[in-house]
């Protein structure tokens, strides 16, 4: 416990599934929680809930991730409540299911600007203040989807493959101070997953199948993804940056 004592996070898309998941594994270790989404009911039911369990410290920002306004705001609001910035965890994700011919331009813009543009917005605003205090650390959730390739995900694999390599870039442009890797997740249990069988010519089974053929036999949990997270948000994993780690149940093997 208390692994990350006094860290103040920024959580990203941490409202529901993957997102939530890590905050409530980081409010257990002692870190100050701002979490952001644009359900103003869910974030402050995950605030409060993370305050009555664990005692910790959480803040909720509203608002939609891929504007630059609300990036500015949650940098801001880490500065002025905690006054550090150590760790930012950038889990906010849009499906934008779809194949080329079928998407509409909307969908793809909104994805890219969800999944890649927003990503960008709040590591420009964080590295500087991270620079500054000789110190940081970004972990952004991607996706198998960076490798492998689902059918009608056009704008979501172009995105997270997209991500993987800014975060890569990242690492070798403000190394040593700050280290910045990804979490590649496979299927794992949250809406975005619900979401995604829509894609697939079986939704109602496509899930049960996924589990019945991937090495682990099961679909991931939050909890899963969490436990990389912390490993990566420690000083266990100092001499780590530029990885972009692979956590789902041998999922690639197929």
């Amino acid at each position: 416990m208390n692994k990350l004592n006094n860290k103040t996070v920024i959580i990203t898309g941490s409202t529901s599934g993957i997102g939530e998941g890590i905050a409530r594994r980081f409010a257990k270790e002692g870190a100050n929680i701002i979490i952001s989404g644009r359900n103003q009911k869910a974030g402050e039911r995950v605030c409060r809930e993370i305050r009555d369990m664990d005692g910790g410290s959480c803040y909720f920002v509203e608002g939609d991730i891929t504007e630059f306004a609300t990036n500015e705001l949650l940098v801001s609001t880490a500065l002025q409540q905690f006054g550090s910035l150590d760790i930012i965890i950038l889990s906010a994700g849009k499906l934008g299911i779809g194949a080329t011919t079928d998407i509409t331009v909307e969908t793809w813009e909104k994805t890219i600007a969800t999944n890649l543009n927003a990503v960008f917005y709040l590591c420009y605003l964080s590295l500087p203040h991270m620079r500054k205090q000789g110190s940081g650390n970004i972990i952004a959730i991607s996706s198998i989807a960076a490798y492998k390739f689902f059918p009608n995900h056009a704008a979501y694999c172009a995105s997270k493959a997209g991500v993987t390599a800014f975060i890569r870039q990242l690492a070798l442009d403000f190394g040593p101070q700050v280290r910045a890797n990804l979490i590649c997740p496979g299927q794992v249990d949250t809406p975005l997953l619900q979401n995604s069988t829509k894609a697939f010519d079986d939704p109602e089974n496509i899930i049960r199948q996924t589990a019945e053929r991937i090495p682990m036999k099961r679909i991931g949990l939050p909890e899963d993804i969490a436990g990389m997270a912390l490993f990566l948000a420690t000083d266990e994993a100092a001499w780590i940056t530029g990885s972009s780690i692979v956590v789902d149940g041998g999922s690639l093997l197929l």
